[in-house]
């Protein structure tokens, strides 16, 4: 896996590959685990040839994540507004940190860091320093994303991941919330409900393969594990901040294609287009040198994997 325009940067470490892209998009190439028959994606890995960030094994979202809709937000009496930035789609999605360049480190053996400033990227109106630090020990990944505000002007913020996941027939995703937003065509939220259609309900193991899931969730736990039974193994992820107040009140986001090898699971810090919910769910806002952290922890374990016709 080799690019000349945008080099993959590696870290080896505790029986992991790391392999992250900061001139597109601040991304990650491939996160893989060794074994001794071989090594294991965690997440779906690049191509090495398409720059499109769709393709990557995943990438931040910040200053804001999916979809605003309306051309903008207002806050504090202003209109601000904000341009779409991807073809093929009517509104401005996912913020504009993806777009950009940024910068990599390694202050330590078993960490990355990457770092972006960003001002009024394309017209918007957000000015902020980002900072994305990847750190893997054994068993383990801990993944930070840190936005700190540098305009003038306090604004509402928001924060996400967007991993995408390899799936095969038996993939499961289990989780804990509480409701979920159903979308239009768009797809923008238009009703809330804690009636799960057929097929959507992650709490008791769900099917990562089925019909279009689009949407934001609601009343999330903090922590959800998938489960790769073919490979023996289990990813959980845990959102320290939300799991371990104990509130149930996160967010979090699935999209499940009908074809193709992966889906997504999004650990955010708001539904969509939160910009024009009541009370603005879950943006935080900032103001000059205050900032928002969201810290994943990414472990993984050995799944037993117990045959169909064995069980009982």
């Amino acid at each position: 896996m080799t690019n000349t325009v945008h080099p993959i940067h590696w870290l080896r470490h505790a029986d992991q590959h790391l392999g992250l892209l900061p001139t597109l998009g601040g991304a990650v190439a491939v996160w893989q685990l060794d074994r001794p028959q071989g090594p294991i994606d965690l997440w779906r890995p690049w191509d090495g040839r398409k720059p499109d960030l769709y393709s990557v094994a995943s990438f931040p979202l910040l200053p804001w994540s999916n979809r605003i809709s309306a051309g903008g937000f207002t806050h504090a009496g202003v209109f601000y507004p904000v341009a779409p930035n991807r073809a093929g789609e009517p509104y401005p999605i996912h913020g504009d940190g993806w777009l950009q360049p940024w910068s990599i480190y390694q202050p330590f053996a078993d960490t990355l860091e990457m770092t972006l400033e960003s001002a009024q990227f394309e017209g918007n109106p957000y000015a902020y320093r980002a900072l994305q630090r990847f750190v893997l020990r054994d068993g383990c990944m801990d993944q930070t994303l840190t936005v700190t505000h540098t305009g003038a002007q306090a604004l509402p913020y928001g924060l996400g991941q967007h991993p995408h996941f390899l799936r095969c027939a038996t993939t499961r995703l289990h989780t804990q919330v509480q409701g979920v937003w159903l979308s239009g065509a768009d797809p923008l939220p238009t009703e809330h409900t804690h009636t799960f259609p057929p097929s959507w309900d992650p709490r008791q193991g769900m099917d990562v393969n089925g019909t279009l899931v689009d949407n934001a969730y609601t009343g999330w736990s903090g922590q959800a594990t998938i489960a790769w039974p073919e490979h023996q193994l289990e990813l959980s992820i845990r959102v320290p901040e939300v799991h371990d107040q104990g509130r149930n009140d996160g967010y979090c986001l699935l999209y499940r294609p009908p074809a193709g090898p992966a889906f997504c699971f999004e650990p955010v810090t708001h539904p969509i287009d939160a910009f024009h919910a009541p009370d603005t769910p879950g943006l935080r806002l900032l103001n000059t040198g205050e900032s928002l952290t969201l810290q994943v922890e990414w472990r993984f374990k050995p799944l037993k994997y117990v045959p169909r016709d064995s069980r009982s």
